[in-house]
């Protein structure tokens, strides 16, 4: 089994929204998203995407969205971002996922000897117009990220990865609690999104020696990254 991480697929077959607005990286999205999954993931393979999958603004909608994406090849773990306002309670958004898609909150699942775990995460204290309303999302986002690290520590795999939508980081790479955690738990891997149209080699690609993988869509021009392969 081969796991693969791509984020921000930011669909939307209920009311669609040309992404072409956000720049030149998005031509021929949403069909150049499915076809390179296809050409690229199998059957066999564990797909993680870490937020802002639906514009969709309800359930109902979003998961036109959802079946889409679970009748392509693969497992699939969804974990929330900042734009996918459709996420209810995760007990009802469990009960309404399509076969072999599965939802991350506050928890982990394990698959074979690797453990997926992750959060939304929020924009970090020295983020330019970082306000009060923020830091009170901040910091329970970092108390989120505890749950979920603990709780893959309790699933005992020989591989942790963490699901991120934003950076772990504000731009100037200053540590808070996020990266406290991650310094503390020390998994193998953490992948994120949510930036675009960002020069990546400003990005850092590692935390303490951890590898921090960049996956936004348009980032890895639709092409799924391959995390870890037997």
């Amino acid at each position: 089994m081969r796991i693969l991480a791509i984020a921000d697929p930011h669909l939307s077959r209920h009311t669609p929204k040309p992404m072409t607005i956000f720049g030149p990286g998005w031509a021929g999205h949403p069909a150049v998203f499915f076809e390179r999954w296809r050409e690229t993931v199998s059957d066999d393979d564990l797909v993680l995407i870490p937020g802002d999958i639906s514009w969709a603004m309800h359930l109902k909608d979003a998961l036109l969205d959802l079946q889409d994406i679970a009748a392509l090849p693969g497992t699939k773990v969804i974990s929330r971002g900042n734009h996918d306002y459709w996420w209810p309670a995760i007990s009802k958004l469990r009960a309404s996922l399509p076969p072999r898609m599965h939802a991350l909150q506050n928890d982990a699942i394990r698959f074979g000897d690797t453990v997926i775990c992750g959060t939304r995460g929020w924009v970090t204290p020295g983020t330019e117009g970082f306000k009060p309303e923020d830091e009170k999302i901040y910091l329970r986002e970092v108390e989120r990220l505890r749950l979920t690290l603990e709780a893959a520590r309790k699933l005992e795999g020989q591989k942790t990865l963490v699901m991120f939508h934003y950076p772990l980081t504000n731009a100037a790479f200053e540590p808070n609690g996020f990266t406290r955690l991650i310094e503390e738990y020390r998994p193998d891997g953490v992948l994120y999104g949510h930036l675009h149209g960002v020069n990546q080699e400003k990005l850092i690609k590692h935390w303490c020696g951890i590898p921090l993988h960049f996956v936004a869509a348009d980032a890895l021009k639709f092409v799924p990254k391959i995390l870890l392969e037997d």
